[in-house]
């Protein structure tokens, strides 16, 4: 006469429960970690710059503008939102 726990080690229910919990680890350590890490910002003069570095450094700060921005744009508007460090007053 099966116990119990007989039961519960044949119980599909049991099965697909832990199948579901090896998924969830596996969705989340593919996925939920950082498995491909953001790019560091571009450092150095912002006029020597790729396209590309301009419009990540610009999207990282929520300043986007359209997408058929020049380069000429990009490098204004990221100049306009440099943070430029204040000299120390003596």
């Amino acid at each position: 006469m099966p116990t119990p726990l007989d039961r519960a080690l044949n119980s599909k229910n049991l099965f697909l429960g832990f199948t579901g919990m090896v998924t969830a680890a596996a969705v989340w350590a593919i996925w939920g970690s950082d498995m491909f890490p953001a790019e560091p910002d571009p450092t150095g003069d912002p006029e020597t710059w790729s396209h590309d570095e301009m419009r990540r450094w610009l999207r990282a700060r929520g300043l986007l503008p359209h997408e058929s921005a020049t380069r000429e744009e990009l490098l204004e508007r990221i100049k306009a939102n440099l943070r430029v460090p204040r000299r120390s007053q003596a």
